[in-house]
């Protein structure tokens, strides 16, 4: 290493850097978001939605609308005061609109005082600006003092001065923004994981209305996108409630403790049912603390003693040797600890874990409530007692059953389970384990695997469904025990050790049939139950076997789904295709064609969801052809007049208003806004509007980036030819327009002759279609024509190498990823489809009998 004269190697002041503003930001993301992938995608939504939930906590919001678009941009809607505009002058002596300042400057913010918030989720003055700082584009909209502001940003930098864009009389913010798809590993929203998160904050927040719409997932019955709203006036009573949905519950109504001691809102729900699964939700300051805190462990001391002390004072411990553990007590337990408080100490800027000393607050609070509701409730304690004392006694028959196992060396790891055909490899990072349905699947498993890394384990039948099994019983099943053994974890609270998973993926590969779904539901049900921290570790997979095998002949391909299907219809189809476009005729054939065709499917798709808003398809793509892309073509120039290009929409509607049975209205401008519009009504009298809003939205910019990219191939009618390739080639190397002599045939009669004998050797008819789409229907059904494709349903229909090829091998096979997004409603789903109650998982099947696909019948 090269060193100067003062022996510190090269490192001067020079290598010191001082990085200005959101500059960090965008450099160290994960230091502000916790990180470039999901979670920290995620949490750019938490940000902004905090910030209009502390408007809800100050007392002047009442309801949050929270939308997901297609291109996966956000728009977050409150009716709050709105973010001021007004000018501040910063200590730089730099004078600029408070809400640049808001959203441009690290630390700025209005809770860093009480009197503006007094209780408050953003503390450290940087969520939002972070949020803005992370988006290729950031646009924000106020309402505020009669008038409408709007100013936009990308990555952190304004791209337009504030501006007062019009009147109106609302109130509050609205900010659409697009994540910086060079930051984030990926850019795609979860709805459940949203949907948990605004479901929690409405439980937690009584009274306040958030809505969620999910604009990529629409009925294709209604043309309705997916929506959820949330507003729950029992607060987190109701929570607790929604928790216990399908359960039989020991005591009809939550135990709800409410109370302000030191400054510290404390609220607290609990409510017993009769599983075995401990469901508890911690927050602080409605930030959900994922991993506990000072609160959480307060309550949870608190519990133990209380229950213990009435189960003394009501002579319940007769039979009992010593006092019931924390897990005895909390067996069946579904609880929500909630508490605000100023200045919260949290562990870093994800607000994982609350440090606030405030255990001992918690502590006497639940002591005093809990205890005196037992006392003047004893029919509820003792059912609550005797279920622990139940758990008690269970837990000593499970711990002998353990040692019973753990001396036949079944679970402490000194003997595998002999069926499992275990991989030469020793570092849990490369290795993976199969868990196959069935011992003939096991069997071509294990003679097409790589035996270096991969271990098979055969499952024999249906395993024991562990959501209505006590702990006891689950140990005695072979195959669960086989699996337990094979995992290397062990079982149980006091055993499990996620550090000692012998395979980095447990990958379940099962039929595509009935059976199959069933036997990997209750994989999952057991790993939800009782292995919960595999899935949040992401050590969970499920195998993906082909879908589709297409055949011709003795040529066969291996298709993973319907729109890898399509995609390998419309290449086959345009091997020797010609499609002739327009009055000219001009042609695309080979790769330029399936490159067409696949830019063409993008196209329509984005039409089909802009079309949910016009509801006429021939409207949608005129639309489309007038190229109404910017705000300025929905602006006049000179502030009087309809845009030029707005009016020539308008005139070529208006001409065509009974063919598309319309009555079209005069432009129209928003005062709002100060944009024109055209509206026009249809035959089922619903009015419809052409406007900025319907322009700006992500569907149209989608639908218009796809539509520049094949315009010029849009030009009907299209006409589609059928020649062999030595036609083709024959042809075009025929001469044309050359020099000739006396006696030889001119160029016009030549390029005639030319023509003739291509037409000649065209193997069929040529077939004409008028519209985009019904030229992509036709061809993708050509694609298909003459090939067998046969859909499998079982691994049994496969020989080894097969499976290898298409399921196995890592350079070619697809696997799910198991993953934890909505706690709330997997808890629900277990419940209803695996649980007890018989009447709710038949609703669940009546409520979505008409939306199941690939029904196995």
């Amino acid at each position: 290493m090269a060193t100067n004269g003062n022996g510190n190697g090269d490192y001067t002041g020079d290598n010191i850097k001082i990085l200005e503003g959101l500059e960090a930001v965008r450099l160290r993301p994960a230091m502000y978001i916790g990180s470039t992938g999901e979670m920290g995608l995620h949490h750019l939504v938490y940000e902004v939605v905090d910030n209009s939930v502390d408007e809800a906590l100050a007392g002047f919001a009442t309801k949050i609308d929270v939308t997901i678009h297609v291109d996966n941009s956000i728009t977050v809607v409150d009716d709050g005061r709105g973010i001021p505009v007004d000018m501040k002058t910063l200590p730089n002596g730099e004078v600029m609109p408070t809400v640049q300042v808001v959203l441009t400057k690290l630390h700025a913010g209005g809770k860093f005082d009480s009197s503006t918030y007094k209780v408050s989720g953003g503390l450290h003055g940087v969520g939002v600006s972070c949020v803005n700082a992370l988006s290729q584009e950031f646009n924000v909209e106020i309402w505020r003092d009669g008038h409408t502001w709007e100013m936009d940003f990308s990555c952190g930098d304004p791209t337009s001065d504030l501006r007062k864009t019009g009147v109106s009389k609302k109130r509050g913010t609205k900010i659409h923004f697009l994540p910086d798809k060079t930051i984030f590993a990926t850019t795609e929203y979860n709805y459940d994981t949203l949907a948990q998160r605004l479901r929690e904050l409405a439980f937690l927040n009584k009274g306040l209305e958030i809505t969620l719409t999910d604009e990529r997932n629409v009925d294709a019955k209604t043309g309705d996108s997916k929506h959820a709203e949330f507003r729950y006036a029992g607060g987190i009573a109701e929570f607790v409630k929604h928790l216990n949905r399908g359960k039989s519950v020991l005591h009809d109504k939550p135990i709800l403790m409410e109370a302000q001691r030191d400054k510290v809102e404390l609220e607290i729900a609990l409510q017993y049912n009769d599983s075995y699964s401990e469901t508890v939700f911690s927050f602080a300051n409605n930030i959900n603390t994922v991993d506990g805190g000072t609160h959480l462990s307060g309550f949870r001391t608190a519990l133990t003693r209380t229950i213990n002390a009435v189960g003394q004072q009501l002579g319940l411990f007769k039979d009992v040797k010593e006092n019931l553990s924390g897990d005895d007590v909390r067996e069946g337990l579904v609880a929500v600890v909630s508490v605000k408080l100023p200045q919260p100490q949290f562990e870093g800027q994800t607000k994982g874990k609350l440090n606030s000393d405030i255990a001992g607050i918690v502590q006497a609070f639940v002591n005093e409530r809990l205890g005196a509701y037992l006392e003047q409730n004893p029919p509820v304690a003792r059912k609550i007692i005797n279920k622990a004392i139940e758990a008690a006694r269970a837990r000593e028959a499970a711990r002998k059953a353990r040692d019973l196992t753990r001396r036949k060396g079944a679970l402490d790891g000194g003997g595998l389970p002999g069926k499992l055909a275990d991989c030469s490899e020793r570092n849990p990072d490369r290795c993976e384990l199969y868990l196959v349905e069935g011992e003939s699947a096991g069997g071509t498993a294990k003679q097409g695997r790589d035996r270096r890394f991969q271990a098979i384990l055969p499952l024999k039948g249906k395993i024991l469904n562990v959501e209505k099994a006590r702990y006891d019983k689950m140990l005695g099943h072979e195959e669960i025990r086989a699996m337990i053994t094979a995992l290397g974890t062990g079982i149980g609270k006091e055993d499990f050790d996620p550090a000692k998973l012998r395979y980095s993926k447990i990958i379940l590969m099962t039929d595509a049939d009935v059976d199959g779904s069933h036997i990997r539901t209750l994989l999952l049900t057991f790993f939800f139950r009782h292995m919960t921290e595999l899935i949040k570790r992401g050590n969970i997979y499920i195998a993906q076997p082909p879908l589709f095998k297409i055949k011709k002949g003795r040529s066969e391909q291996y298709v993973k789904d319907e729109r890898e299907l399509n995609r390998v219809a419309i290449k086959r189809a345009s091997e020797g295709m010609i499609v002739r476009h327009g009055e000219n005729a001009s042609h695309i054939d080979g790769s330029e064609l399936t490159r067409f065709m696949g830019y063409l499917n993008e196209y329509l798709g984005f039409v089909e969801k802009v079309d949910k808003r016009i509801r006429n398809e021939q409207i949608t793509e005129l639309i489309a052809r007038a190229e109404l892309t910017h705000r300025a073509d929905f602006t006049s120039a000179d502030g009087k007049g309809v845009p030029p290009k707005l009016k020539q929409l308008h005139d070529e509607l208006e001409e065509q208003a009974g063919e598309f049975n319309i009555k079209v209205s005069k432009p129209s401008e928003d005062e709002e806004h100060h944009t024109w519009s055209i509206c026009y009504t249809d035959a089922q009298g619903a009015s419809r509007c052409i406007d900025w809003t319907m322009a700006s939205s992500p569907e149209f910019r989608q639908m218009m980036s796809k539509y520049s990219q094949i315009s010029q191939y849009l030009e009907p009618p299209f006409l589609i030819e059928y020649a062999n390739k030595g036609a083709q080639e024959s042809a075009a190397d025929e001469p044309e327009g050359t020099e000739f002599e006396e006696g030889q045939t001119p160029p016009k009669v030549k390029a005639e002759a030319k023509a003739a004998r291509r037409t000649s050797k065209i193997l069929q008819e040529p077939v004409e279609k008028e519209t985009a789409r019904e030229l992509f229907s036709y061809i993708v059904e050509q694609g298909k024509k003459d090939y067998d494709v046969q859909r499998y349903k079982g691994l049994g229909e496969m020989t080894s190498p097969q499976l290898w090829e298409t399921t196995m091998d890592p350079e070619r096979r697809t696997l799910l990823q198991v993953k934890l997004e909505d706690i709330a409603e997997t808890e629900t789903i277990f419940t209803t489809l695996m649980g007890e109650d018989v009447e709710s998982r038949r609703k669940f099947i009546e409520d979505n009998a008409l939306d199941v696909k690939n029904l196995d019948i």
